[in-house]
């Protein structure tokens, strides 16, 4: 019947259709699968060029490494700053000197030093350059502005020029890292030679003492310039004030029997007791600040010296053997598969790839030229 030709129709062409699909799914599994054993194979044909080409980079990275790369070593120390104990003294001086009206650092009772900042700035980095050190490429006492800067060569540019470019330069190999929660310093230099990057390290600490040092100096200079003044002026009243006390006493004689000049009395004497309570004050005040100017204490502690590094940091031969055999055998895969390419195309393709190489060339000629159009 009709019905059933129509059905069997339908089930024809389901059936057609599921077989179709079937042989697309399996055509485009083996072209996958031929496509992966053709990169194995041409992997497998090529292997001389994969395995050259790293061996080749890999040998002029060792060649390089050896003799070519400049050699980086880095010493490494930590410092703290210090408390002086003699600090409370001064800052009485400053207490006093507020009482006045006055606002004079004690010098010392700052504690709290920007070593980082200091560390890295230009004045600590000329202070630095000015010092001698002995090399092995540039010989023996050459300021750290000349091995530097020209080295054993003629110098192009003038002193202060120089400086600016020596400071720089060494500002670019100290590093300085703080821990927040013990205020420790680490401080690295990094430099061509072990032991000068030893020296260096031990010199920019040494500079920073001094410094600071200076700076404590300074403020203490000023505390007692400050305490010398007071001196004079509280000798002066009270000088007033005993005479002052001195001819009251001379022209009353008998005070027992009159209130008026008892308080009289007693005013005069308790202004000269406090000024002479301020005026011993203040002098030993005096001596302790004279003790505190020409006495010299370390205001950098050292809890890690700066060893000579026994191990350079860079270059590292390892990592960068590795990274070029990496490289190499990247490259060596490309190359295989551009030569595979290269080959397996025709006369006609291939005279077509010279002509795109050809006017890639000129191209880029005139795009160096400045032709751009």
């Amino acid at each position: 019947s009709n019905s059933s030709k129509k059905l069997v129709s339908q089930i024809f062409n389901a059936s057609k259709v599921v077989m179709d699909s079937n042989s697309n799914r399996s055509s485009k599994k083996s072209e996958i699968t031929f496509s992966i054993i053709d990169i194995f194979h041409t992997l497998a044909k090529r292997i001389k060029i994969i395995l050259i080409v790293p061996i080749i980079l890999c040998s002029l990275s060792i060649i390089y490494v050896q003799f070519f790369a400049s050699h980086v070593y880095t010493s490494t120390s930590k410092i703290m700053s210090s408390a002086n104990k003699s600090s409370s003294k001064l800052s009485q001086a400053a207490g006093l000197a507020a009482q006045f009206g006055l606002n004079i650092s004690s010098g010392q009772s700052e504690a709290n030093w920007s070593y980082s900042e200091i560390l890295k700035s230009r004045f600590l980095a000329k202070k630095v350059l000015k010092r001698k050190f002995s090399t092995n490429k540039f010989g023996q006492n050459k300021t750290l502005l000349q091995i530097l800067t020209f080295g054993n060569d003629e110098p192009e540019f003038n002193l202060d020029t120089l400086e600016i470019l020596g400071a720089e330069a060494l500002i670019k190999k100290i590093k300085v890292s703080e821990d927040i929660k013990t205020s420790v310093f680490t401080i690295t230099t990094s430099f061509s030679e072990p032991k000068l990057a030893q020296e260096i390290n031990s010199a920019i600490i040494a500079e920073l003492d001094l410094h600071q040092q200076d700076y404590n100096k300074s403020k203490t200079s000023k505390t007692k310039q400050f305490i010398e003044e007071r001196i004079f002026d509280v000798e002066s009243e009270l000088k007033i004030a005993e005479e002052a006390l001195r001819d009251f006493t001379t022209r009353n004689r008998r005070i027992d029997n009159s209130a008026l000049l008892l308080l009289e009395q007693q005013r005069l004497t308790r202004e000269v007791n406090v000024l002479i309570g301020v005026f011993t004050s203040l002098k030993q005040q005096l001596e302790n600040a004279k003790i505190e100017e020409v006495k010299e204490s370390n205001y950098v502690v050292i809890i890690d010296p700066p060893e000579i590094p026994l191990k350079r940091e860079k270059p590292n031969k390892k990592l960068i053997v590795v990274l070029f055999g990496i490289l190499g055998l990247g490259t060596g895969a490309i190359v295989a598969f551009i030569t595979d390419f290269y080959e397996s195309v025709n006369k006609r393709d291939k005279n077509k790839l010279s002509k795109v190489y050809y006017t890639l060339v000129n191209n880029l000629k005139d795009l160096r030229s400045g032709k751009i159009f």
